[in-house]
């Protein structure tokens, strides 16, 4: 199976650290974020892997290439040291990768012990799903809104009060995007022709008008968000409890 990995963010939120180091290298407890992650997605079968790197991309490349602790996964860089294409441009120029099965995409800088399998199993158990994306219920500045059959219907922004509606007269519940989805390739067809950087969720918003993109809730699950100092510790302390049994 595929997976991508989004790495190439600035991590202005993270300075100083982020001045000498890419977030992506960022230590949780001894491990780099983007080890963490690649641990995860090699556990639940992911061994063809494309990660998009910008900021002090060398480091990313250097820290991969050659290492005996990642010689059994299939890794490819999409080099974006030219320009950040944001989400949706970071997978329209990566689509190349990908074939006709649904593919995993993750952030580097967010720490979960979500089962990726079971995400993974639900959206292939729905043929029509463009994507289905892991949702928790907690506080956040943006929300997506979803129908009560899980499907996707807007997006709002609690702080400008800015509202998205893709579909009208729908009661909405509001679910925090967990940034860990699986992407159907019939996504790629909705990606604008005219546009090299541009925001998944736009593409989602839109695409949602006339198909199917699933919530999938896990809030039983930790879920970290390492993209601040202040979350590092309590990030580090839940390290044991997400990598669990994994064999590292």
């Amino acid at each position: 199976m595929k997976a991508m990995i989004f790495a190439a963010g600035l991590g202005t939120r993270m300075r100083p650290f982020t001045d000498t180091l890419p977030k992506a290298l960022i230590p949780v407890g001894g491990e780099p974020l983007l080890a963490i992650a690649l641990y995860r997605l090699r556990h639940y079968g992911f061994r063809d892997i494309i990660i998009n790197v910008h900021h002090l991309a060398d480091q990313i490349e250097a820290y991969i290439i050659g290492n005996p602790a990642f010689a059994d996964l299939r890794i490819t860089f999409s080099d974006e040291r030219a320009q950040l294409l944001d989400t949706g441009g970071g997978l329209k120029q990566a689509s190349w990768f990908f074939d006709s099965e649904p593919f995993l995409v993750v952030n580097a800088d967010i720490l979960t012990n979500l089962d990726l399998g079971a995400l993974y199993a639900a959206h292939v158990a729905r043929p029509e799903a463009l994507a289905t994306l892991a949702v928790q219920q907690r506080t956040s500045s943006r929300y997506l809104l979803f129908s009560a059959e899980q499907q996707l219907c807007g997006w709002q922004n609690n702080k400008t009060g800015a509202l998205k509606m893709s579909r009208e007269g729908v009661s909405a519940t509001p679910w925090a995007f967990s940034g860990i989805q699986v992407i159907s390739p019939a996504l790629f067809t909705w990606f604008p022709a005219d546009k090299a950087v541009f925001s998944t969720i736009d593409t989602y918003l839109e695409a949602a008008k006339s198909a199917a993109i699933y919530a999938y809730p896990h809030d039983g699950d930790l879920w970290f968000d390492v993209g601040k100092p202040d979350q590092l510790a309590p990030a580090s302390a839940a390290l044991p409890a997400i990598l669990g049994s994994l064999n590292v």
